[in-house]
């Protein structure tokens, strides 16, 4: 495993933190490693929720490292391109929760991974862009289509085309972020709120993040309310849905199984 994503397991959470100093950059080292280590805490099941920070004070992640694309390699790009979309796109098909923690500039494919969480937490000082265009490139991994679904299409097309940068504050009234907290706080915030992930229901919360994200997807409302029904009722299959209603009968914390 690389050095480059450092993992601690923290009860049922996992922290990943993005450790390429000085700005985290992502490397193919880096993106194979969070691919294999998301994949790996799906199938451990006493993980419910998931926390994504970067190493220091000042950078989430620029993102990728441009000397990578100076010489104009076709290959070179299909596979980096390629390797950027496996990563966040595992990412963001974590069965549990995931908060980014975004502890500073979110630049480019670090925006990305920040957007690829569920839920993201910006320290006062942070800026996010994705300034690919403004170096004749583009934003290949979600940032195209991640970010106008959680600002709307005049911002992203501000972001995007333009080459807007924005701050904290900003990201907050746009909802690109969740929560601004002052500096050094988003981790211990991020943590809070997978504490809170993880007294819900694993079982409950994998099936209710697959019905969320749905939303994005082109069918009609009878399809989804079709399809919150029957998750519903499959939820009956599971120890969880059992554990939950008699915990709460016999006024007792639940002990969950995830499964």
């Amino acid at each position: 495993m690389s050095d480059l994503i450092q993992l601690e397991k923290r009860g049922h959470i996992a922290v990943l933190t993005i450790n390429n100093p000085p700005a985290n950059t992502w490397t193919k080292d880096s993106l194979i490693a969070l691919t294999n280590i998301v994949k790996e805490l799906n199938e451990d099941r006493n993980i419910f929720a998931l926390v994504m920070t970067g190493q220091g004070e000042k950078f989430y992640s620029a993102g990728a490292d441009l000397k990578t694309f100076a010489d104009g390699d076709k290959a070179r790009a299909n596979e980096m391109a390629q390797l950027f979309g496996e990563a966040f796109a595992t990412l963001g098909r974590f069965r549990g929760v995931s908060i980014a923690a975004v502890n500073g500039y979110a630049m480019g494919g670090g925006l990305e991974c920040a957007m690829a969480c569920d839920i993201r937490i910006a320290e006062e000082h942070a800026q996010m862009a994705l300034p690919e265009a403004g170096v004749g490139l583009l934003p290949c991994a979600g940032g195209t289509q991640n970010l106008p679904w959680l600002v709307g299409e005049g911002w992203a097309k501000r972001m995007i085309l333009c080459g807007e940068r924005v701050k904290a504050d900003t990201a907050l009234r746009i909802g690109l972020v969740e929560e601004v907290v002052p500096t050094g706080q988003s981790l211990d915030k991020a943590l809070e709120l997978a504490e809170m992930a993880c007294k819900q229901s694993p079982s409950s919360t994998a099936r209710c993040k697959t019905l969320v994200m749905s939303a994005r997807d082109a069918r009609s409302h009878d399809d989804a309310w079709r399809m919150e029904r029957e998750l519903f009722v499959e939820l009956f299959s599971t120890e969880d849905q059992k554990e939950g209603v008699n915990a709460f009968l016999d006024k007792r914390k639940p002990e969950w199984k995830n499964r």
